[in-house]
């Protein structure tokens, strides 16, 4: 997990989406995410995490399928 903030992805949004996973991937400029394990899925680089600019491409592409969580005030 990040130090700064934590990103949360639910897999069952992700898998409905038509490509979704694969623009994840694409819109991330930190490379957060990477292929999942199953097909239409994806991981989170925990290293890279700390990298997110909050820049709020992943949560416009899956509002429902991706929540950046802010651990600190």
């Amino acid at each position: 997990m990040g130090m700064f903030i934590s990103v949360e992805t639910d897999d069952t949004v992700i898998r409905k989406g038509n490509g979704l996973a694969k623009r994840l991937i694409e819109v991330c400029p930190v490379n957060i995410f990477a292929a999942g394990t199953d097909a239409n899925s994806v991981a989170v680089v925990e290293d890279n995490v700390d990298e997110c600019t909050l820049c709020d491409l992943c949560t416009q592409a899956s509002p429902d399928g991706v929540r950046v969580v802010k651990l600190y005030d």
